[in-house]
């Protein structure tokens, strides 16, 4: 994903066919060491296409995904198991970690922001 994004860092700032010293340029100025292999098949996958073209592609593609998981799996088992099961079981589990987390927060050995 890092030579994805350095790659659409430099084709976006005006360089319309980044090099791999370009990018390693933008990966090497926030210390991150360029894989050669990875970095040759990002080059030669995004080589002569234009990258707003392919950004409104991959928008495309994420509006066919499903948002969240549990989202998915509650739809798809509330299709087939009475509907209520569910939503319930998911409401059950947010509760639990609000109270495991309203306990975690007042273990602050004496400590508070304001003392």
């Amino acid at each position: 994903m890092r030579y994805v994004a350095a790659y659409l860092l430099s084709a976006l700032s005006g360089n319309e066919n980044p090099a791999s010293k370009d990018i390693k340029k933008i990966l090497e100025s926030v210390g991150i060491e360029a894989d050669d292999t990875r970095l040759d098949k990002v080059i030669t996958e995004l080589s002569g296409k234009n990258v707003n073209d392919v950004i409104a592609s991959g928008y495309g593609k994420l509006a066919s995904m499903p948002a969240s998981g549990a989202v998915a799996a509650a739809s798809s088992a509330g299709a087939g198991s009475g509907g209520a099961a569910a939503p319930a079981a998911a409401e059950e589990k947010k509760e639990e970690k609000k109270e495991e987390s309203e306990e975690d927060s007042g273990d602050d050995m004496g400590f508070g922001l304001f003392d």
